[in-house]
């Protein structure tokens, strides 16, 4: 037995020795953050690779990575390292709006939006310079898409922050205009018409609205523009705002006469119609925007909302439900929808449209980004 004694105390002694060393994974995961903190950012995303490989698990490793990467404007890799920590995380808010920022500047629009969305009903999640800076390229997107009225919405939340900046100007206008273009590839011939369209956009999103001013841009608009679309509509949206509803009527039908079969003008003027109970006008009005665009749900809420007016249940029911398929989150659509089903005696069918509504008009209350002091908001878009 005594013999054994001193290979067995060498043998403990390397166990011992060798449990103290780090494992490979722990090594790297130090050096990359000792890299990242003293701004070795070459060093630090090789390192930071390195452990992702070793732990795909590894969720801060991919922040860090996808974070560094974008930094160096390295979009197509960064969002690589943002997919992959979406995968390895459920905390994932500021990842949506990075990876949109991402695909963005990659020219993967349809996905960025995807990714703005995610975000946006994730609860907006990030520093006030990342909310900035998605905020404004989540609106870009939505006017591309055809969303102008959400795309406003947005950028109305920046101009009562930032003030009056030329990339947010040309943001308003090509939106106000309904131009389904980024600000960076649509025609150079139209910039003065949305310069004077943001302008206009500008003032009336202003807290209070300036209305003086935004009539002086919508004045100069219309006078400088008087037979292209999209002017007319544009000014009777103001003064809808204002409301000037005569004003609006006149300008809705101006532009009926340049573009005859413009839905969102057909379906503002049936609106006006209803207003005034002129049933069958409004309903001649919103039919032919059904016909101008079958995919435009405002046009068949219309038709729906006058013919319950009319007390034709049946068919406004027919209208509303497709308004619901082609705008499942419009909130007013599931409580007319709801007027419809209790008109028809079917209880249960009106209880769950009255829920829908309440529910989609709470989270409508949250879906507005978050806000910050108009100093660091306005320093992120002059970015």
């Amino acid at each position: 037995m005594p013999t054994l004694l001193p290979g067995l105390l060498i043998a403990l002694s390397m166990a011992a020795s060798a449990a103290t060393v780090p494992a490979p994974f722990e090594t790297i995961a130090m050096q990359a953050e000792a890299a990242r903190v003293q701004d070795r950012v070459p060093d630090a995303i090789r390192l930071y690779r390195e452990g992702t490989g070793l732990r795909p698990s590894w969720a801060d490793g991919w922040w860090y990575l996808a974070s560094l990467l974008y930094d160096q404007d390295r979009f197509s890799e960064a969002a690589e390292a943002f997919r992959h920590l979406l995968a390895s995380t459920p905390r994932r808010g500021p990842a949506y709006a990075f990876l949109g920022l991402c695909e963005y500047e990659t020219g993967s629009y349809d996905d960025s939006l995807a990714q703005f969305r995610a975000w946006a009903a994730a609860g907006w999640a990030g520093t006030p310079e990342l909310r900035n800076v998605a905020v404004f390229h989540f609106a870009l997107l939505l006017t591309r898409e055809g969303k102008f009225v959400e795309s406003l919405y947005l950028l109305g939340t920046e101009a009562k922050l930032v003030g009056d900046l030329p990339a947010l100007t040309e943001a308003m206008g090509l939106a106000s205009l309904r131009i389904r273009n980024l600000p960076e590839n649509y025609p150079p011939e139209q910039r003065e018409r949305v310069w004077l369209a943001g302008k206009a956009a500008f003032y009336e999103s202003q807290s209070p609205r300036n209305f003086a001013r935004a009539n002086e841009f919508a004045d100069r608009l219309e006078a400088r523009y008087p037979g292209l679309p999209e002017v007319h509509y544009f000014r009777a949206t103001l003064d809808e705002v204002e409301s000037d509803q005569d004003g609006a009527e006149r300008e809705y039908r101006a532009e009926l006469k340049i573009s005859p079969n413009h839905a969102p003008a057909l379906t503002a003027l049936a609106g006006i119609d209803l207003q005034k109970a002129d049933r069958d006008e409004a309903g001649l009005l919103a039919r032919r925007a059904i016909a101008a665009d079958g995919n435009y749900a405002e046009a068949h809420h219309m038709l729906g909302r006058t013919l319950l007016d009319s007390g034709d249940a049946q068919g406004a029911l027919t209208e509303l439900e497709t308004a619901k398929r082609l705008a499942p989150t419009n909130p007013l659509v599931h409580s007319h929808l709801a007027m419809a089903y209790s008109k028809l005696g079917r209880r249960q069918e009106a209880k769950t449209e009255t829920e829908t509504f309440l529910s989609l008009k709470r989270t409508e209350s949250g879906m507005a980004p978050p806000e910050e002091d108009s100093g660091t908001r306005a320093a992120r878009i002059k970015k």
